[in-house]
């Protein structure tokens, strides 16, 4: 398989999600923003399609590596600890910043919100120094 088809067919499902999400539910496809939604409220009949949501993307990795037979996500390149903590700061990152990755890139520069294109552009920004620090300073 050639090494950029794997990535372009799940850009396109994402989009695919994200859009689809949008135009059927009214709903934006922010991943903190679902998650912190069903925390709130996990019985709510409001939470069904979070629940969905959030069980297609546990269950897309495993349906992907149950097709391909073999793992296509590899092994964590980093510690418990270390994860652990990266997900607390995502976690205190996307609270700040109103929203995640996903509900800022994906979904709000679609709709060309100023907001969104400022958040992505710093979280590019911050992710490009992380990796240059930790992979060429440290």
């Amino acid at each position: 398989m050639h090494p950029y088809l794997l990535p372009l067919v799940g850009g396109l499902l994402i989009g695919a999600s994200a859009v689809m999400l949008l135009a059927l539910n009214g709903r934006i496809a922010g991943i903190s923003g679902i998650v912190s939604g069903f925390a709130r409220a996990p019985l709510a009949p409001e939470s069904r399609w979070r629940i969905a949501f959030l069980g297609g993307l546990l269950l897309g990795p495993l349906i992907a590596m149950a097709l391909a037979g073999k793992n296509l996500i590899g092994a964590p390149a980093a510690s418990p600890a270390v994860l652990i903590i990266a997900g607390l700061l995502t976690g205190l990152g996307t609270a700040l910043g109103g929203g995640c990755t996903s509900g800022h890139g994906v979904c709000g520069m679609a709709r060309l919100s100023m907001r969104s294109i400022a958040a992505t552009l710093i979280f590019m920004a911050v992710a490009i120094v992380t990796v240059f620090v930790t992979r060429h300073v440290m």
